[in-house]
């Protein structure tokens, strides 16, 4: 990981004012948050009209079971910016600074266990790890709060919905034993929109008080309205998210599972494309990797395996012809290493693709075009038209991927989110997403979380190590507009 700055460290105890008293509050700030320092200062102008405020059911009047365990204060807090100047301003200004939620086990919960129901559905694409979660939910409710009625919903959201005829999946400790050690999920999954007011039916019908929700940007929103609907009929059950993208872009969320083991799997096909690449002459190795509107997992797995030349990715944008287009310099590099490795994001050159004749998933996501494929025919069509004889190897390694188990990183990582999620639940949080602050677990309003996809930061740290390690030039050409994101 990249540090903000200066590895720069701060526990405090600050003075903070609410409307009744004056009180202290716990607040935990650490500088190592996967994030970067333009983004912070750029989210510094319109920090004050962030609501970080988490949604109840009620409040929690009933003693927790857990025992030998430390229980988290509602009052504590996670600061949003760690910024020196931005605390001080704080102060100065006799003002909370913006902070989350700490997630964690209650003294008093809302639900009361032996009378629990929980219903657990995983949608959208798969990711490393959606088996640990859920097999961790299992445990912990089942363990730790004695929680016995669990159900899984399968195959999505379409689960929900009778017409579709999915019997709901009774999950038990003995079901969920080893389901950690296969890749996607048992319970099945589903792209697509379904009516929020049958999913909320289902849910009354099968009297769930807790529902979890595993997935990505669309699977959030979907759970957001679901726990809206669930209040507008004055329903008690609580809605948690557990955000689920290979991709790393949910915005607020420092990382998300699966993006561990992704990064890994990238940087053995990114060995196996330099192999090939050093093996004959003019050899070129063409890796497609995952990241639609995103390239984290390109740029992490390019400096995990520093053998990339060129990195792609769909913040930054680049030229293919003229003098300083990305054919041009890759011509370059093989005159002058007679080798080369390109690493590029799947969402990365679409302004190559015409926009009439992109389509909709079941998502409601453009389709991206293929810019893998794209781009090895023209890499072929430029030097053919040359004459210069090239050997390229194309490799599309993403549904690969995608369908491992979760490393040993992404295994601990999806043990906590799963925990802190059935935390949460139990204590009557909804409409909330378990996310990771400044290395803290933290409740998230999921409506402040879906409002933005993350982005790799152009000016930061991060992309400025795979500038230097690739040693790749701005590809664009004298009079070309910019459209870096």
């Amino acid at each position: 990981m990249v540090p903000l700055y200066d590895n720069f460290t701060i526990a405090i105890f600050i003075q903070v004012l609410d409307n009744d008293s004056c009180r202290i509050k716990k607040l935990y700030a650490r500088s190592d948050i996967v994030c970067t320092r333009r983004w912070i200062l750029a989210f510094n102008v319109a920090l004050d009209s962030i609501d970080t405020q988490v949604k109840t059911l009620g409040k929690a009047k009933v003693a927790s079971p857990m025992r030998d365990t430390i229980f988290v204060d509602e009052n504590d807090r996670v600061i949003i910016n760690t910024r020196l100047d931005y605390l001080k301003e704080c102060m100065e200004k006799k003002v909370d600074p913006i902070t989350f939620e700490v997630a964690g086990p209650r003294k008093k919960i809302y639900f009361d266990p032996a009378k629990t129901k929980c219903g657990i559905v995983t949608c959208g694409g798969l990711c490393p790890g959606i088996n640990n979660v859920i097999r961790g939910i299992v445990l912990e409710l089942f363990y730790m709060y004695g929680v016995s009625n669990i159900y899984g919903i399968p195959f999505g959201l379409e689960g929900f919905i009778p017409s579709y005829g999915h019997p709901v999946v009774d999950l038990s400790p003995q079901f969920v034993a080893n389901i950690h050690e296969l890749g996607g999920t048992v319970l099945g999954s589903s792209r697509g929109a379904q009516d929020i007011s049958e999913v909320v039916d289902a849910i009354e019908r099968l009297n769930l008080n807790v529902m979890f929700f595993i997935g990505g940007d669309g699977t959030l929103k979907a759970a957001s309205l679901v726990a809206r609907e669930i209040m507008s009929r004055e329903y008690k059950c609580s809605v948690i998210g557990i955000p689920k993208t290979i991709d790393n872009d949910i915005s607020f969320v420092s990382k998300t599972f699966g993006f561990d083991t992704a990064v890994e799997e990238s940087k053995r096909v990114i060995q196996s494309a330099h192999t090939e690449a050093t093996g004959a002459p003019n050899g070129i190795g063409l890796v497609k990797l995952m990241g639609r509107d995103s390239g984290f997992i390109a740029a992490h797995a390019a400096l995990a395996q520093r053998d990339v030349n060129f990195v792609l990715i769909p913040e930054i944008d680049f030229d293919l012809d003229g003098e300083n287009g990305f054919l041009s310099a890759l011509e370059k590099r093989l005159e002058r290493r007679g080798h080369a490795v390109i690493v590029v994001a799947e969402g990365a050159g679409q302004k190559f693709f015409d926009e009439k004749q992109k389509k909709v998933d079941p998502s409601g996501n453009v389709k991206k075009g293929d810019i893998g494929l794209l781009l090895k025919q023209r890499i072929e069509d430029y030097f053919a038209s040359r004459r210069i004889p090239i050997n390229l190897k194309y490799i599309d390694p993403s549904y690969v991927i995608r369908s491992v188990p979760a490393n040993a990183s992404d295994s601990i990582f999806c043990g906590f989110l799963a925990q802190m999620a059935v935390h949460a639940g139990m204590a009557g949080k909804t409409d909330t997403l378990i996310g990771l602050w400044n290395e803290v677990f933290v409740h998230i309003p999921i409506e402040l979380s879906v409002k933005q996809r993350k982005k790799v930061d152009v000016s930061s740290e991060l992309w400025m190590s795979v500038m230097e390690s690739t040693g790749q030039p701005v590809m664009k050409n004298t009079g070309s507009k910019r459209r870096n994101k």
